[in-house]
């Protein structure tokens, strides 16, 4: 899944993971054996060097298993944070948000919606999060990726502009094979499966028997197999912008869902762009929204020919650049001006004017980043080792089906080439456990399309209800704007009591 939790188009999931500050210091080394008790009791203080922090955000370091089946084996270290309810005789418990990605950051996480959640709560929880091993503060992995290999332009398999996947095959062998050289136990044990086990440890860390939780994207997913796993440790649990549960695609099915998604989602960028009201900051991109969808396709393909010079010093805008920062700004409303400045940019016929590029697509993402962002869908499913022709007619196929993702969902990744198999088969959904799980979902998500959040939905049965949002983006809960859905959850997490039926929920 892309974008993480909090529905900005930053880099990726991954981006966000750039914390600054030693309060807890992430590393690759591994911490040496200690008996398991050191998983509690966890030691606050306060929150140093984080980007975002909440009123009153604190800050610790939990220790857990490098191989939960080895508990007194090498351990790794996670950042966990944490934001005290003010009103400790209506205290309900703990609730813990699950980041995105696979990469996103908990503590950015807990950071940005800490003080609206607890307001909206009424300070009933101890909100709780962590950076997920990999991410982070926590313990970290490296492939040793050179700069390029790491630009999401390029890490994410964009076909040539005349749809060969050659260089596909080359870049997803070459970080395959660094991932496996540099990579180490640490990259081994990324994946969905520890991640639930080591939320498991911070839940029996923090004394709870326990706990509630509120999982976007990725973190729905992570929600959806602790939930399945550990039944009776769940108590409300909210699943916000859930993908397709498939076990046997797991991290491929998502993408390949994500042409359906920008397709579902563009129209309302076209909408936004042709409205007269973008014509006073010089935004408006065509006169009427059908124009919009052509003139993009017109200046990505003008791009595949002719890279264009931007602000960055050797990073021009190509074709696949362009694509990608549409589908980093599709997932929220709020960043459309940033992508319509960059198609007037793009598309203005002095040479002299230079696109400026934002992070998402400028730069590197650090090699902790990418390593995560790779190590996690690689390890959780074996993924086919098809052979770089039946590649390159699935891409054929898909870009005629979807131009404005011109073949990416399913193009070949690392995960084709990945050298370790599988340490476990995905955990399949079913509708076995309590009734006590509420769903919310965007109609037009292009990150985890409303198709896959229905199977998600029929996977789980009488055990959830789903709450449908009449509206685009990734990410509802506190990102949307939408009053119906917040309020739907909120009730939710301070009463307990779910919709009767499935919602919708108009725009």
């Amino acid at each position: 899944m892309t974008p993480d939790e909090t529905s900005t188009p930053r880099r990726t999931r991954a981006l966000a993971l750039s914390l600054a500050g030693a309060a807890l210091v992430a590393g690759t080394v591994l911490v040496p054996a200690v008996p398991a008790a050191a998983e509690s009791p966890l030691t606050w203080e306060p929150c140093e060097g984080l980007p975002v922090v909440a009123a009153g955000q604190e800050c610790a370091r939990l220790s857990v298993p490098l191989d939960h089946g080895d508990p007194g084996g090498e351990r790794l270290t996670l950042a966990v944070s944490r934001v005290r309810g003010d009103r400790p005789a209506e205290r309900r418990g703990t609730l813990l948000l699950i980041p995105g990605g696979p990469g996103g950051s908990g503590l950015r996480m807990l950071g940005q919606k800490g003080d609206a959640l607890r307001a909206r709560l009424g300070g009933a929880y101890d909100l709780v999060s962590f950076d997920p091993r990999g991410v982070g503060r926590s313990s970290t992995a490296s492939c040793g990726l050179s700069d390029d290999d790491r630009h999401l332009a390029h890490l994410r398999s964009w076909p040539a502009p005349d749809g060969d996947v050659t260089e596909n095959v080359a870049r997803s062998l070459r970080v395959a094979e660094s991932c496996a050289r540099d990579g180490g136990p640490v990259l081994r044990s990324l994946s969905t499966a520890n991640e639930v086990r080591d939320i498991d440890a911070l839940r029996r860390a923090l004394g709870e028997r326990k706990l509630s939780a509120w999982g976007v994207s990725y973190g729905a997913y992570v929600g959806a197999v602790y939930a399945q796993r550990y039944p009776r440790n769940t108590d409300r649990w909210v699943l916000d912008s859930s993908g397709d549960p498939d076990p046997a695609r797991v991290g491929r099915g998502w993408l390949a869902n994500m042409g359906r998604g920008v397709d579902e989602r563009f129209p309302d960028f076209a909408a936004w762009a042709a409205d007269p009201a973008r014509e006073a900051r010089g935004l408006r991109l065509a006169a009427r929204p059908e124009e919009v969808r052509p003139r993009f396709l017109a200046l990505a393909e003008r791009l595949d020919r002719a890279p264009r010079e931007t602000t960055t010093p050797g990073v021009p805008l190509t074709g696949n650049r362009l694509r990608q920062a549409l589908q980093n700004a599709l997932t929220n409303t709020a960043s459309f001006p940033r992508l319509a400045r960059l198609l007037k940019e793009a598309g203005d016929p002095d040479p002299a004017v230079r696109p400026v590029l934002t992070d998402d697509v400028a730069g590197a993402m650090p090699d902790a980043d990418a390593a995560v962002t790779v190590g996690v869908v690689c390890n959780d499913v074996r993924w086919p080792r098809a052979s770089a022709a039946a590649y390159g007619r699935a891409v054929a196929a898909d870009r005629a089906r979807h131009p404005l993702t011109a073949g990416l969902p399913v193009n070949v990744t690392p995960c084709a080439y990945w050298k370790d198999t599988p340490a476990e088969r995905p955990t399949r959904i079913t509708d076995q456990g309590p009734s006590n799980i509420l769903m919310i979902q965007n109609l037009r998500d292009p990150a985890t399309p409303y198709a896959g959040a229905l199977k998600m939905r029929a996977a789980l049965g009488d055990r959830a209800r789903l709450v449908s949002v009449d509206r685009g983006g990734h990410g509802v809960y506190l990102g949307n704007g939408n009053a119906c859905g917040d309020r739907a959850v909120t009730d939710f997490l301070r009463t307990g009591t779910r919709p009767a039926a499935d919602v919708r929920c108009a725009d």
